[in-house]
């Protein structure tokens, strides 16, 4: 006859099956996570395929920085823009642009998009135009690095280069990109009409003409008029980013951010992305880092449009002594305005270099001045909020198209800013 089983050994081998149980069902879960995590894969593997240049704008991958996050302990991390087909974030901005412009009419196939643009901008209007069936006249100022004119040109765009003056001055690039889009308009409103004399086009007459001459040089016999995109005013700007960067920096977090930093030219896409984000989550910190010569520093923090350079007895003709190109800006700009911010930063030209240098020796980085700006952006905020948090930025483009200047050891060694750190000690970081 069998001895009674103690109930002690009854409990242990209960243990032991319901472990043997668990143990099998979590395998078999797992296989089944694995599986489903390997269809999934596999259909987006499926959606890979997008249809044009224009559907390969956007998604980009956001990278973390390997240097910045293990030297202040918090995970730090870049939305790589500079992989778009125009090589930079404005891609987005010139493709809302352009389709709203052709929903709402004001545009049409054929059409001249005019932009007034320090490089960025202009380089994706130029390259994304052709898929809608229009050109592109930009005015950049003569000061940009000359490579920006061009790869506008290599992209087929007509290029007018302009002295930089002030944005209250007729002649500033702006406002020139604004009167071209309306010559455009009345260029077409004649080639309708059939507005000829003898045969020849109105600027042929008596062989002279100035203006209508260049008017004939920049647009093309076929053309049904003209858009002034407007980057800095135009909300699509804001939206594009709004609809776009935001959702795409939220989900590839997976909501899991403490702050994202970026500067502003436009402000379009630190409106965007702020407001996008801080609506989903009010705990995300959201930060400018601005330039040296720009107000808006002050404008966040003290809610004034002041600079020191602008003191009584100290106002200079240009104060836009930076060497960055396409951030920091001396006026309030409807785009801008849509940003929800907690605060601000400084930045200064050394810091930039010096961090551009860091990380393309560091993480094989190659980027450009506002990129490099950001980042320090984004060191100064992780030390304004200790280790442990999540900070996101934009890589906004390459250094491919910053080579005459922010790259250039004799232009930096003229103006005092030849890279000499050995880490991040610029930032306080030994």
């Amino acid at each position: 006859m069998m001895a009674p089983v103690k109930p002690r050994g009854v409990i242990v081998a209960a243990i032991a099956a319901i472990s043997i149980a668990i143990a099998s069902y979590y395998y078999l879960c797992k296989s089944n996570k694995k599986t489903k995590l390997s269809l999934s894969f596999n259909n987006k593997k499926k959606k890979l395929k997008r249809n044009g240049l224009v559907d390969a704008i956007g998604n980009t991958p956001l990278i973390r920085i390997n240097s910045l996050s293990e030297a202040t302990g918090c995970e730090i991390l870049g939305k790589c823009e500079f992989l778009n087909p125009g090589g930079s974030v404005k891609d987005r901005v010139a493709v809302k642009i352009i389709e709203e412009a052709l929903e709402s009419g004001k545009l049409s196939r054929g059409g001249v998009v005019t932009e007034g643009s320090a490089g960025s901008t202009a380089i994706s209007l130029a390259t994304v135009a052709p898929t809608y069936g229009c050109k592109c006249h930009v005015v950049i100022p003569d000061d940009a690095a000359i490579e920006k004119s061009q790869i506008l040109e290599a992209l087929g765009a007509t290029v007018e280069r302009v002295r930089p003056v002030s944005i209250t001055h007729r002649d500033h690039f702006v406002n020139i990109a604004r009167r071209r889009a309306l010559e455009a308009n009345e260029f077409a409103s004649k080639l309708r009409k059939g507005d000829q004399v003898n045969g020849k086009e109105p600027e042929q007459i008596n062989g002279h003409g100035s203006d209508e001459a260049k008017k004939s040089s920049i647009f093309s016999s076929d053309c049904t008029g003209g858009f002034f995109a407007d980057q800095f005013e135009n909300l699509s700007n804001f939206r594009a980013h709004y609809e776009g960067t935001g959702p795409e920096i939220w989900e590839q977090t997976s909501g899991h951010l403490d702050a994202f930093v970026a500067a502003a030219g436009t402000g379009g896409t630190l409106a965007g992305v702020s407001r996008f984000l801080q609506e989903k989550h009010p705990g995300i910190k959201c930060f400018l880092v601005d330039p040296p010569g720009s107000s808006l520093f002050n404008k966040v923090t003290r809610g004034v449009m002041y600079t020191r350079e602008e003191a009584e007895g100290k106002r200079l003709k240009n104060p836009f002594d930076t060497i960055t190109e396409g951030i920091g800006i001396n006026r309030l700009t409807e785009n801008f305005a849509m940003a929800k911010l907690d605060g601000a930063f400084r930045g200064t030209d050394k810091e930039a270099v010096e961090m551009s240098r860091f990380l393309l020796k560091n993480d094989g980085l190659f980027l450009g001045s506002s990129s490099a700006m950001n980042c320090v952006g984004a060191v100064r905020v992780a030390q304004s909020l200790g280790p442990g948090h999540t900070i996101v930025t934009i890589l906004c483009d390459s250094g491919m198209r910053h080579l005459s200047k922010f790259y250039d050891a004799q232009y930096l060694s003229q103006l005092g800013l030849s890279p000499t750190a050995a880490g991040l000690e610029f930032l306080r970081i030994k």
